[in-house]
C-alpha cells in the first residue's frame, strides 16, 4: 500500500475553509451587525417571509390552464430534486400557500396553522414536502444565510475572576473583545440556543428599535419596521438564554459589552433528516414540547460558579426542533382534539407555555388532512374558534389527463427495466383516472344558448375539454365560441360544495397498483394498454372496498366499469391511426397544409385580393379548385349567402385561437377538428380497396402466422407481406413499440375494428 502524500488533502482542506469563511459560519456580535447593515431584508424576516422569499429565489414559470387563458404560477422549488418529488399539477394550490405566506409576513405573525385539505393521495404531503425541500436547499444559498447563537465560556485564565466568580472586576489577562472566535481547547463550555434563537433577541426589547435606527439610519429604520415580525419585535429569549443572560448582566455589574463577549454568532442550515427546522409530525397523543432541568454533564460543571448555581432548564420537542423553520402536522384530524387545542394560543399570540416558561415561536405551521375527518371536525363544537385559526386549501384530485399521465413516469421506468413499456400505457391509466374524477354538469347553471349542449357533454368530451380545450364534435361555431368561454365556471361549477369535484374516485396509488398488478401480468409480453385494461377490469369488481366504486351513476357520469370501454374505444382510435400512419396511409402533415391553404385562399376571396404566385412572381386569383375541393369534403353550403357565412366563421375562427395562443402558431388539426375526422373519413374511403389488401396482410402478421398458415388461407401475397414487415419495423423506429406490442397492438385493431 502506498504512503500518501501529506498534500493529498491539502486542495480539500482549502475548499473547506474557503467554504466556512465565505459563508460566515462564526461570527461575533459585532461582526453580525455589520452583515444585519449589509443586509437588513434578508438579516430580519421571520419565518413566512423566509419561505416566501425561498419560493421567490427559486423562479417560477407561467403555465396556462386549459381553460386557455387564464395564467397560473408555477413555483420551481415543486420539481422534483434530490429532497422532494415532484409536484405534479397544482399551480392553483401552490399560489394558495405563496399568499398565505405573503399574508402573514404583511400582519407580522404567522397566527394561522395552513392546512391542506383533499382526499387520500392526492399530494398534499408532497406539497409540503417541496416547501421543505426548498427550505433545506435555500438556506444554503448566500441569501438565505440563517443565524442563531451560542453562550461561549473561556478557560479561567481568560477570565481571572470574572464572569461571576466573583464581584464585577476590570480585571483581564488578555485584550479580547469577543471569545467567539476562541478554538475548542480554548473554550470551558459552550451552550447553543436551544430552540435556535434569534440573535436580534439579545438586544433588550426596548433598545431594538433604537439600535436598529443607528444601524440603517431612521428612513430606513421606519420603513423596515413596519415589515418584521413580532418575533423580533417582541419575542424573548428562550428560558434557558434569558436565565444565563441575567446572570452575566448581574456578574459584570450590568455591562451590555462584556455579556456580548460570550455571544457566538452561528450560521446554521435547515435539515429535514436531522430535524433541524424542518420536523413532521406524525399522528400521535402527546404534547409537541417539553420542558426539564438540564442534565448535569462535564460541560456545565466547567460553567461560571454562578451560573452553575442557576436552575437551567431546557426545551425539548417538535416545537423547538421546528422553531424558525416548518412543521408539518401529518394527518392532523386523527389526532385527539386535545392535543393539539395549545395551536390556537400558539397561532395568536407566537408563542407556547411549556413548564414554567413562555417559548416564542417563529414558525410556519401546515398540515393535511383527509376530507372525511374534516367533515367530523367541523361537527364538533370547538370548531368555530378552530377554523379561525386554520387556513383551508383545498388540494383535489387532478382533471387533466397530460398531467396526469406525468405522475406515473417513476414508475413506469422501473418497469422498463424488466420489461417493455407499450406506448400509450400512462395515457390509457391516466385517462381512466380522470374519468372516475368529474362530475355532471348542470345546465341549468349556464346561459340558455349552451346549457343544453354543457348538459349533454359526456364524461370523455368534458375530460377532453378540461385537458386541451379540445371541444365536442358537431357544435356550431357559436356554439363553440361561447363553451370555450364557459370552460372557467364549468371547473368552478362545484368548487363550493361539500363534494367538489375531484374530491372522489381513483387516486393516484389506487392507479400505481392497477400499474404494478398489469406489469406483473404474464398473459402479456410487454405492459401495455391492454394489460392495464384488463387490471382494471377485475378493479372494478371490489365495489366494496373504495368509495368512488359505490356512487350512483348518472348519464353516464361514476360508471368506472363502462370508463374502461371508453377507454379502449379511444386507445382503438389512437392505435388505428398509428398503424395507418405506419402503413404510410395517414399524412397530418399534408391535411394540415390541405386545411392552411383553404384558409388563406378563402381570406382572399373574402377581401377580394390576389396572391402572388411564388415562382412566376405575377398576381393571380385564389385557388378555387381547392376551395371548391375542400368545401365539398367537408359539405359545406352551397348557397352564396351561407357560403360566405360559412368562411367568414373560419376565419374568426382561426382569429379566436390566434387571440387565446398568442404564443403559438395555428394548429388547425384543433381549430376545426370536425373538418379534420371528415378529411380523414374521405381518405380513407378513397383507399378502401388498398386497406383491405393491407389489412388482411398485417392480420396475419399480428398473429404471427406461419407461411404455410398463408398459403392456406389464400391470403398470401409479396406486396401484403413486405408492407406488413414495413409497417412492424415502422412502428418500432418511429412510435417505440418493440416486435411483441407492435404485434398485439396490430391483432387488437383488426379483430376490433376490422
Amino acid at each position: 500500500m502506498s504512503k500518501q502524500s501529506p498534500d493529498t488533502l491539502r486542495w480539500v482542506e482549502q475548499a473547506v475553509k474557503t467554504e466556512f469563511e465565505s459563508n460566515r459560519r462564526l461570527l461575533s456580535f459585532d461582526e453580525y451587525l455589520e452583515l444585519v447593515a449589509e443586509q437588513p431584508e434578508c438579516q430580519l424576516r421571520g419565518s413566512a417571509q423566509y419561505a416566501a422569499d425561498m419560493m421567490d429565489y427559486f423562479g417560477k414559470e407561467e403555465s396556462t390552464g386549459a381553460d386557455k387563458g387564464e395564467p397560473h404560477a408555477r413555483f420551481k422549488i415543486f420539481d422534483e430534486t434530490e429532497l422532494a418529488r415532484k409536484v405534479i399539477g397544482h399551480e392553483e394550490v401552490q399560489n394558495k400557500i405563496y399568499n398565505t405566506l405573503r399574508t402573514f409576513a404583511r400582519q407580522g405573525i404567522n397566527n394561522k396553522l395552513v392546512l391542506l385539505h383533499g382526499p387520500n393521495g392526492s399530494a398534499k404531503s408532497t406539497l409540503i414536502q417541496g416547501m421543505m425541500a426548498g427550505m433545506e436547499k435555500y438556506s444554503h444559498e448566500p441569501k438565505g444565510g440563517l443565524y442563531t447563537f451560542n453562550w461561549v465560556f473561556p478557560l479561567e485564565r481568560y477570565t481571572k475572576g470574572g464572569l461571576g466568580l466573583g464581584a464585577y472586576s476590570e480585571r483581564q489577562s488578555t485584550n479580547l473583545s469577543t471569545y467567539a472566535k476562541l478554538p475548542d481547547e480554548e473554550v470551558a463550555a459552550r451552550l447553543p440556543s436551544v430552540m435556535r434563537d434569534h440573535p436580534f433577541l439579545l438586544i433588550p426589547q426596548a433598545q431594538r428599535r433604537a439600535l436598529l435606527e443607528k444601524l440603517l439610519g431612521r428612513k430606513k429604520c421606519d420603513e423596515l419596521w413596519e415589515t418584521l415580525p413580532q418575533y423580533l419585535t417582541k419575542g424573548d429569549l428562550n428560558h434557558r438564554c434569558k436565565e444565563i443572560f441575567n446572570a452575566l448582566v448581574n456578574a459584570n455589574g450590568g455591562d451590555f459589552r462584556k455579556v456580548l463577549m460570550h455571544v457566538q454568532v452561528e450560521r446554521y442550515y435547515f435539515a429535514r433528516r436531522f430535524r433541524k427546522g424542518l420536523v413532521t409530525i406524525e399522528p400521535q397523543m402527546h404534547v409537541d414540547a417539553q420542558y426539564h432541568q438540564l442534565s448535569y454533564n462535564k460541560s456545565l460543571s466547567s460553567l461560571p460558579v454562578s451560573l452553575q448555581s442557576l436552575n437551567l432548564f431546557t426545551l425539548t420537542g417538535d416545537l423547538v426542533d421546528g422553531n424558525r423553520g416548518i412543521i408539518e402536522y401529518s394527518d392532523l384530524l386523527k389526532r385527539p382534539i386535545e392535543t393539539y387545542k395549545y395551536l390556537l394560543i400558539a397561532c395568536e399570540t407566537g408563542s407556547v407555555n411549556v413548564g414554567a416558561s413562555i417559548a416564542y415561536l417563529d414558525t410556519c405551521l401546515l398540515g393535511s388532512s383527509n376530507e372525511l375527518q374534516l367533515d367530523a371536525f367541523k361537527e364538533f363544537p370547538d370548531f368555530t374558534s378552530f377554523k379561525a385559526r386554520i387556513e383551508l386549501i383545498r388540494v383535489p384530485y387532478l382533471l387533466s389527463v397530460s398531467q396526469e399521465k406525468e405522475i406515473y413516469h417513476a414508475e413506469l421506468k422501473q418497469v422498463e427495466a424488466e420489461k417493455h413499456v407499450t406506448p400509450h400505457t400512462d395515457w390509457a391509466l391516466a385517462l381512466w383516472a380522470v374519468l372516475t374524477r368529474l362530475k355532471k354538469p348542470n345546465g341549468i347553471s349556464y346561459p340558455n344558448q349552451i346549457s343544453s349542449v354543457i348538459s349533454n357533454l359526456s364524461p370523455l368530451e368534458k375530460a377532453k375539454l378540461y385537458d386541451t380545450g379540445e371541444m365536442p364534435m358537431g357544435l356550431s361555431p357559436e356554439d363553440r365560441k361561447i363553451l370555450r368561454s364557459s370552460i372557467r365556471k364549468l371547473r368552478e361549477e362545484y368548487s363550493n360544495i361539500p363534494y367538489y369535484e375531484g374530491r372522489m374516485g381513483a387516486s393516484a396509488r389506487e392507479i400505481k397498483s392497477i400499474l404494478f398488478g398489469a406489469a406483473q401480468n404474464a398473459g402479456f409480453a410487454c405492459l401495455s394498454p391492454l394489460a392495464v385494461l384488463r387490471e382494471m377490469e377485475d378493479f372494478v369488481k371490489h365495489t366494496s372496498e373504495y368509495e368512488f366504486l359505490k356512487q350512483d351513476i348518472k348519464d353516464g357520469y361514476h360508471d368506472s366499469a363502462d370508463f374502461i370501454n371508453t377507454v379502449r374505444n379511444e386507445y382503438l382510435t389512437v392505435i388505428d391511426r398509428e398503424v395507418r400512419d405506419s402503413i404510410g396511409l395517414y399524412n397530418s402533415v399534408q391535411w394540415e397544409d390541405f386545411l392552411k391553404k383553404y384558409v388563406q385562399h378563402i381570406a382572399l376571396v373574402l377581401k377580394k385580393e390576389k396572391v402572388k404566385n411564388s415562382i412566376t412572381g405575377k398576381m393571380e386569383d385564389p385557388d378555387f379548385a381547392l376551395i371548391n375541393e375542400f368545401e365539398k369534403i367537408v359539405g359545406a353550403p352551397t348557397d352564396a349567402a351561407e357560403q360566405i357565412a360559412f368562411r367568414q366563421n373560419i376565419i374568426s375562427q382561426v382569429g379566436a385561437w390566434s387571440l387565446d395562443h398568442p404564443r403559438e402558431g395555428v394548429s388547425y388539426a384543433k381549430v376545426f377538428p370536425e373538418f379534420w375526422h371528415k378529411l380523414e373519413k374521405h381518405y380513407y374511403e378513397s383507399q378502401k380497396s388498398r386497406l383491405t389488401q393491407m389489412h388482411d396482410a398485417l392480420l396475419f402478421y399480428g398473429r404471427g402466422g406461419s407461411e404455410q398458415e398463408k398459403k392456406e388461407s389464400g391470403k398470401m401475397n409479396e406486396e401484403g407481406d413486405a408492407l406488413a414487415h414495413q409497417t412492424i419495423e415502422n412502428m418500432k423506429s418511429k412510435l417505440g413499440y418493440c416486435e411483441n406490442c407492435a404485434k398485439e397492438v396490430i391483432t387488437f385493431l383488426m379483430k376490433s375494428r376490422y
